[in-house]
Order: structure tokens, then C-alpha cells, then sequence
């Protein structure tokens, strides 16, 4: 694209030759010819005086000079993350490998590509655009929709439904039974797990996550909800729109997040937890079961608002200084016994 084209894609204006040719994005460091790069303050530092790219994007009260073109914008980020999304577009790929075994009753678009040794189930669909990568295995009764990309060795059961422009990265298991039994004297007994996932449209989960079907319900992540690599998501999770979950956290059965929450990284949820929307949880959080987290920033095991938990370790950290002020005063108080 050239820069008057990114300009005109972000419905801004350009400073400087917008005939310039711009290939791809790079960091503000070692972006080169043909790159483009951003900045998110005002004020010129020394990577941004001398940088080698052919363009930047600055805040809108940027005023200074620059050896390049550059666009303002209202915020940098948001807009460098949206022309990466145009020049590193996934490549689109069509065709069914050889090697892949396609049930008769399967519905797959004729502009899709499938890898090899890809299986797919007995009336399960594959919609326009979707791109289906090595070794995934697909169960009967699937659904996937429209520009979805699975990466490769991702196990999709049966009777489970995938949106438009999903995203699961490599070694994602969709569908498996969730994690519940019923103790019967000497033996646990399983209780059914015969439900479904349900992914929305423009969801994307990182490697090695896993979501376990619903056990008589559904297992359900709303639309536009980020989950990262290495998350477990319990059977009859309800996930709402826009929710970021980060790596290693692990959220038990029945839990329901509502939108626009963020989960940090290792956070561990009891059954049958609500996080209300706008819900911040910082990493390695513990949320007791039944647990009704509310809107604000909450860290710590059992979670609590930033505050107390902030207080508390305050005190934690002054239990040294106590210890030898208490000894002090014992061997004070020793001294005066020894008087009388």
C-alpha cells in the first residue's frame, strides 16, 4: 500500500510523498525502507529522530519534523495494529489436499483449502473462506463459518458450532467432556456430558487452550473474546462479548464472565463464579466458588478489590519490623518484672 492509501484506509491525512511504497510493519527500532512504524507520544525521541522507515503513525498533536511521511491519528497503536492487519493479511489458500478424508454428507465450500490428513465428520460444514491447516481433526455434526482459520493439529468433537472469522491456533481442543462425576461408595460414576461449544463470531484462542462442552447445556465464548495459550474453560462456561483472558488460567464449571472483563494470566475460578462487566482480575488470582466478582481492579487469593489487597500486603511486609518491635518490648517488660 502506499502511504496515501494507509492514510485514506484510516480516514486520515499524510505529511510528506504519499506515492511512497509501504510493504509491511516493523518496530520503531529496526523499521527500514519500505516499513512502517508508530509512535505513541508527542514528544520526538531519539529512535524516532533517526529512524530508517518510510513512515510513521503519530498522535494527532504531533508538531514536530521527521526524516519520513507520517499520518496523525488519535491513537497510534489501535491504528499501526489495523494497517498490520492489511499488509500481513493470512495467506488465502484453496484446495483439499489428497491426503485429507472428507465425510460424503459433508458440506465444504468450494473456495476453502483443507490440509493434509485433515478428517471431517459425517454432516459437519466448512463456509466460504475458512482455511482448515494439517492434521486437524473434525467430529460429526460441526459447523464452522465463514473466513475461520484452524491451525494445524486442533480437534474440533462432534455437535459443536464455530462463528465467522474464528481463530484457533495450533493444538486448540474444542469440545471435549468436561470434568464431572458423581461418587457412587468405591467408584466415581460420569455424570453425562452431552452438551455443546459455542464460538462466536471473531473469537480467536491461543495454542493449547482447551473448552469443554456443556454437560447437559452449552459451553458458550461471546463475540470478539481473546482467550490466549494454555487456558482450560470448564464445562457450561458462559463468556461474553469482548472478554481477554490471559495464559495458564484455568475457569471452572458453570463460571459466567460477562462482557468486556479482563482475566489475567494464572487465574484460577470455583464453580458457579460471576465476574461482572467491566471486571478487572489481576494475575494469579484465586476467585473462591460462587464467588460474585463486580466492576473495578481485584487481585489476590481469595480475590479483593486492588485496595484491600494492597493494604494487606502492606501489612504482610511490616510482620518482620512487628516481630522485632514485639521483642523489644518482651525483653522491656522482662526487665521491669526482674525490678519488682
Amino acid at each position: 500500500m502506499k502511504v496515501k492509501n494507509i492514510a485514506e484506509f484510516l480516514e486520515e491525512k499524510f505529511i510528506g510523498d504519499g506515492e511512497t511504497e509501504i510493504l509491511r510493519v516493523a518496530s520503531l527500532e529496526t523499521a527500514n525502507t519500505g516499513e512502517i512504524s508508530f509512535i505513541e507520544k508527542s514528544e520526538l525521541n531519539e529512535a524516532a529522530q533517526n529512524t530508517h522507515a518510510d513512515c510513521l503513525i503519530v498522535p494527532e498533536n504531533f508538531s514536530g519534523e521527521l526524516p519520513c511521511s507520517f499520518i496523525k491519528v488519535t491513537n497510534p497503536k489501535l491504528s499501526f495494529a489495523k494497517v498490520a492487519e492489511k499488509l500481513h493479511a493470512p495467506n488465502e489458500r484453496v484446495g483439499v489436499h489428497k491426503t485429507a478424508v472428507v465425510a460424503s454428507t459433508a458440506k465444504i465450500r468450494a473456495d476453502v483449502f483443507i490440509g493434509a490428513f485433515v478428517t471431517i465428520g459425517e454432516h459437519s460444514s466448512v463456509a466460504e473462506g475458512s482455511q482448515i491447516y494439517d492434521g486437524v481433526k473434525i467430529g460429526d455434526n460441526v459447523t464452522i463459518g465463514k473466513r475461520s482459520i484452524v491451525r494445524p493439529n486442533c480437534v474440533i468433537y462432534e455437535n459443536v458450532s464455530i462463528g465467522s472469522d474464528v481463530v484457533l491456533h495450533a493444538g486448540v481442543v474444542i469440545g471435549a467432556d468436561g470434568f464431572g462425576y458423581v461418587r457412587d461408595a468405591e467408584k466415581y460414576v460420569k455424570f453425562p456430558q452431552i452438551g455443546t461449544v459455542v464460538i462466536e463470531d471473531e473469537v480467536e484462542i491461543g495454542a493449547n487452550s482447551c473448552i469443554d462442552r456443556g454437560a447437559l447445556g452449552e459451553t458458550r465464548v461471546g463475540k470478539g473474546t481473546k482467550i490466549d495459550n494454555l487456558v482450560q474453560i470448564a464445562h457450561n462456561v458462559q463468556i461474553g462479548r469482548r472478554v481477554v483472558i490471559a495464559s495458564q488460567t484455568g475457569i471452572s464449571g458453570s463460571t459466567v464472565i460477562e462482557a468486556d472483563c479482563v482475566i489475567g494470566g494464572q487465574v484460577g475460578m470455583g464453580d458457579h463464579a460471576r465476574v461482572k462487566s467491566g471486571a478487572i482480575i489481576g494475575s494469579q488470582a484465586g476467585v473462591l466458588p460462587g464467588k460474585i466478582v463486580r466492576a473495578g481492579v481485584w487481585w489476590g487469593t481469595p480475590v479483593q478489590p486492588l485496595d484491600e489487597y494492597k493494604r494487606q500486603n502492606a501489612h504482610v511486609k511490616g510482620l518482620e519490623r512487628l516481630k522485632e518491635e514485639v521483642k523489644i518490648l518482651k525483653k522491656q517488660i522482662a526487665a521491669l518484672m526482674d525490678k519488682t
